[in-house]
């Protein structure tokens, strides 16, 4: 090989040498960065000896260029290598925590669907003047039952409805006992809404929970009639389910009211009608309600002859499974965040 041939392999052969010492020693990306101009730059180093090859004669010019393509692609390489090198030194765990690992997600709160339920509807009567009380969960069954006109023998009683801890006390198996607790402590005019937990000896099911919320309502005053319980019930029904739900009244028997009335709303799913929902009827039920029987009125030291009210209970847990269409009413109890996180 001619003079100025080997001359440039052995320029070649420096730059391969330099560079790769220079882009191995390279410690962060502004350091590889300068090793990258320095060597394969467009006035760097490599791309001035490969601009000098036009004056190397014909015969030894093949040799010197594949040397410079072969110099090119060593550093090219060893450039890539000690990028991903700096990459993952960058990531590494640095005092015990890894940073490679993917973020936890942001946990965000939100109220849940049974407490908005309740807070809903207390809301709604408030604009009735109705105040919000709560009560003890553990009560003598004189409150749980007696004051409530529910003698001692009733079904409602028995060991099989009601969680006893001795033989004088329960476990409340209704947020009723409340109301006799405040007519007990007030003299009328009583407007209250108590909502809370309540326990009962049933299965845990689709439609059942061993302890579930419940709202009871209560209104005392002279001359509350009928009428304007039901007009109370019709301002809840429009304002909880819009103003296009319908309402009814069917008989039915409480011992702590007198008339007693269920009260159904007609089938948001369906509109009335007809589906699995509300079972083919085109209605819901919603709550027990009534007038208050005497018998409560005198066992609390109210005068019957001039007082009277009216009171009713209801379920949030199955209200909020009607207005969200959920099929199993354990979803609401059993604490599921990805089921939850729905509702937040």
């Amino acid at each position: 090989m001619t003079p100025a041939g080997a001359s440039l392999l052995d320029r070649l052969a420096g730059i391969e040498a330099e560079g790769l010492a220079a882009i191995g020693e390279a410690r962060d990306p502004d350091g590889l960065e300068s090793a990258r101009v320095e060597y394969l730059g467009r006035n760097g180093r490599l791309a001035c000896v490969m601009s000098s090859i036009g004056k190397v004669e014909p015969a030894a010019r093949r040799g010197v260029g594949q040397r410079a393509n072969a110099v090119k692609t060593a550093l090219r390489e060893a450039l890539e290598r000690q990028d991903r090198q700096l990459a993952a030194t960058a990531r590494a765990p640095s005092g015990g925590v890894d940073l490679t690992l993917p973020p936890r997600g942001r946990w965000v709160g939100g109220v849940h669907p049974v407490t908005r339920v309740i807070d809903e509807i207390c809301d709604i009567f408030a604009e009735l003047g109705f105040t919000r009380v709560l009560g003890p969960e553990v009560e003598s069954t004189w409150y749980n039952f007696t004051a409530l006109n529910i003698p001692l023998d009733h079904p409602a009683a028995d060991m099989m409805d009601t969680f006893y801890l001795d033989e004088d006390t329960v476990l409340r198996t209704h947020t009723s006992p409340v109301q006799a607790r405040v007519m007990e402590a007030f003299a009328p005019p009583v407007r209250v809404v108590v909502p809370g937990l309540a326990y009962r000896r049933d299965s845990f099911d689709p439609s059942h929970a061993p302890a579930f919320e419940q709202i009871e309502g209560l209104a005392v005053d002279e001359g509350v009639d009928f009428v304007e319980f039901r007009a109370a019930i019709q301002h809840f029904v429009r304002h909880f389910f819009g103003a296009g739900t319908k309402s009814r009244f069917r008989p039915s028997f409480y011992p702590f009211t007198e008339p007693s009335a269920e009260v159904d709303v007609s089938c948001a799913v369906c509109q009335g009608s007809g589906c699995p929902t509300c079972k083919r009827t085109g209605w819901i039920t919603i709550m027990g309600s009534g007038m208050v029987d005497p018998a409560v009125f005198e066992a609390v030291g109210y005068d019957p002859e001039r007082y009277t009210g009216y009171a009713f209970g209801m379920g949030p847990a199955r209200i909020a499974m009607v207005r969200h269409g959920i099929p199993d009413m354990r979803l609401l109890y059993e604490g599921e965040m990805s089921f939850l996180g729905q509702f937040v």
